[in-house]
């Protein structure tokens, strides 16, 4: 799961997927990144905190990362929020077997629209918006993943 500053977007995304992935009895390893390097080592916005909490999920055990290349070996699946981190991630892609593995999260659910997630650093309203969007992603991509 990847946003810009792995505060607001990408942590909520990432327990979200922490959520669904036990709830089904997947053993996958969710984790999210930041293309941006200004709050690494920092919890998430108090915003997404507080959304999470609403919905009865804790992301405080979380710290913001900065993806890295070698994210791109790493994992499986890396899932961008908006078109300019999708951009960002591919740059450091070094073959197109990377390129594959990333996609913008929300063509998951609604393939081919290229629909971004909204970034709701800048504003108090749009927190919860962000928090249903990637809650039916999350599920899409639980389906799309894990049928046989």
């Amino acid at each position: 799961m990847v946003c810009l500053g792995n505060i607001c977007r990408s942590p909520l995304a990432e327990g979200i997927m922490k959520r669904k992935v036990s709830e089904n009895g997947l053993d996958w390893v969710v984790d999210s990144a930041g293309t941006g390097s200004w709050h690494v080592g920092k919890l998430p916005d108090s915003r997404s905190i507080a959304v999470a909490q609403t919905h009865d999920l804790d992301i405080t055990d979380q710290r913001a990362r900065q993806f890295q290349a070698s994210d791109l070996d790493t994992y499986d699946a890396i899932f961008a929020m908006d078109a300019s981190n999708y951009r960002d991630i591919i740059s450091l892609a070094n073959h197109a077997s990377q390129k594959d593995k990333v996609e913008m999260i929300m063509n998951i659910p609604r393939p081919g629209m290229n629909t971004g997630v909204p970034d709701p650093y800048w504003g108090d309203d749009g927190f919860e918006n962000v928090y249903q969007m990637l809650d039916e992603a999350c599920e899409a991509v639980i389906k799309k993943f894990s049928t046989p």
